[in-house]
């Protein structure tokens, strides 16, 4: 998992250098004051785990930099920009950096700066008056964060077994490698409060902040959620289902709605793994979401569940031309049998299928037995290509939209 993959609510401040060696007292000094709570990372990553973290407990990034990074800056602004943009602090350490260096950082936007060697109480002092201004300003730049307003994408299993989980899990994943090097982000939740497998495919734990979250809905904030959510890998924000089965009515419509408002706000796009069953919420999901992915294969019970979830959505009037059916185990170019049932199927159902997911073999039931995604472990697999263009499909969507709106 490497070194970033620290407990983000335990973290409250990142130390970020190209090489850490080069400031021995930054470490001595954080370790006096806040042991525990500090975790370094190596520039290069940096503005990825901020990100990422900024949803957390995460407070002030302190980027130490030297007259060794004079000669490309680029990593170091990039970093700042990332904390900036996400309502962290900035504290500029600087060693035997330029007077021009240090000018074009602190324009960059670091917020407090310290000259190292550092004197003594120096760095403890810089993180007071950055705390202090982060609890004066109520995570305002935070706030300023949330000014998102994410794409919703809910995955529905017409039948059980189909993928659907798969298919959430591993759209998330590859909406995250492409966030990667911009400001977006990411979220994937389990809505399946009683045997949701999020976890399982990803190998995270499952909170008990979770229950608390959908339990009370009274407290859901952003804070709540925040505490609620796990992190994988750094860029992927997780809320898996509960330790325990719940009744998927523990939670009422209005609160889903507020829970995915939230959501909404910090996070660019929200990929949504739904339970199978039908629940007295399900069509606050269908309303706000852009699309809604319904997975099934060539057999008599998706077709008969798929007619069932189309007659429900007609006869309570929701939007059911969002449903974006996907085929999955589709039959490959040169099954021409497998094709013409596939036709009749959506013939019959009287839609338009226009995502088909090849079979990707026993390496997909590997990969989800590793707690891993497909692009981790079969990279070269036909139905991790088929989700990483989808994906490709929907990131260049947002982009160009984003552009339009700026233009």
């Amino acid at each position: 998992m490497g070194l970033l993959k620290a407990k983000p609510e335990e973290t409250e401040v990142f130390t970020v250098a190209r090489n850490h060696e080069e400031f021995p007292d930054l470490a001595l000094q954080l370790n006096g004051a806040i042991a525990g709570r500090w975790a370094p990372l190596p520039l290069d990553r940096a503005d990825d785990a901020i990100r990422a973290s900024a949803a957390h407990d995460l407070e002030i990034a302190i980027v130490a930099v030297s007259d060794q990074d004079e000669v490309d800056l680029v990593p170091v602004v990039r970093v700042i920009q990332a904390a900036r943009d996400s309502g962290v602090k900035v504290l500029l350490v600087a060693k035997a950096l330029s007077p021009a260096g240090l000018h074009q950082l602190m324009r960059t936007g670091a917020d407090d700066f310290a000259p190292y060697p550092l004197p003594e109480d120096a760095l403890i002092d810089a993180i007071s008056r950055l705390r202090s201004a982060f609890s004066e300003q109520p995570k305002a730049e935070a706030a300023k964060a949330r000014k998102r307003h994410g794409i919703i994408m809910p995955v529905y299993g017409v039948a059980g077994g189909v993928g659907a989980t798969t298919f959430a899990v591993n759209l998330a994943w590859e909406l995250a490698l492409l966030s990667k090097k911009t400001d977006k982000r990411v979220c994937l939740l389990d809505f399946n409060f009683q045997f949701g497998s999020v976890s399982t495919y990803l190998d995270l734990p499952r909170r008990e902040a979770i229950y608390e979250l959908i339990s009370d809905p009274t407290d859901m904030d952003h804070d709540a959620l925040s505490q609620a959510l796990t992190s994988y890998k750094t860029r992927l924000a997780v809320l898996t289902a509960p330790m325990d089965a719940l009744p998927l009515d523990i939670i009422a419509p209005e609160d889903i709605a507020k829970l995915l408002a939230i959501t909404q706000a910090s996070y660019d796009f929200v990929v949504v793994d739904m339970p199978h069953t039908l629940v007295h919420w399900s069509d606050n999901v269908l309303r706000m979401a852009e699309t809604f992915f319904a997975v099934l294969e060539i057999d008599m019970r998706s077709a008969q569940n798929c007619l069932r979830f189309l007659r429900a959505l007609k006869a309570e009037d929701l939007p059911y031309e969002k449903v974006q059916f996907a085929l999955n185990r589709a039959p490959g170019a040169l099954d021409l049998n497998g094709k013409a049932r596939a036709k009749r199927l959506a013939e019959s159902l009287n839609v338009e299928i226009n995502i088909l997911l090849p079979d990707g073999g026993k390496g997909v039931q590997s990969s989800g037995d590793e707690g891993l995604p497909l692009a981790e472990t079969q990279a070269k697999n036909a139905l991790r290509k088929e989700i990483r263009s989808i994906a490709q499909s929907i990131f260049e969507a947002v982009i160009a939209e984003k552009a339009a709106v700026v233009q």
